[in-house]
């Protein structure tokens, strides 16, 4: 018996925010509180931020996950909830989960 495997293939998160300059001072507060809960999470890999350079108020989150599960697995604890969720709600609303295409 032959038993096929599926590879497994990583996962990267993009969401975007759109957030007042005057804002962001507390926007990245959030932020950061959501990252940090996000990392404790069983196959997060890494995580970034960063600002727009031609639009200072398009703010940007990537997120790094082992696989599609583990970061829909991320996104159920209750601190997950309470913390990453309400700032994620915020998002531009467009598709965020990319499948890894190169090595």
């Amino acid at each position: 018996m032959t038993i096929a495997y599926r590879k497994v293939i990583r996962v990267f998160v993009v969401i975007r925010f759109r957030v007042g300059e005057a804002q962001q001072a507390a926007f990245g507060e959030r932020l950061q509180a959501a990252v940090d809960v996000l990392a404790l999470q069983k196959g997060f890999v890494a995580a970034r931020t960063g600002r727009n350079v031609d639009d200072p108020e398009l703010l940007a989150l990537t997120l790094e996950f082992e696989n599609v599960g583990s970061y829909r697995r991320a996104l159920s604890p209750y601190d997950v909830k309470l913390t990453a969720v309400p700032l994620l709600s915020e998002a531009i609303d467009e598709p965020t989960a990319y499948e890894d295409l190169l090595p």
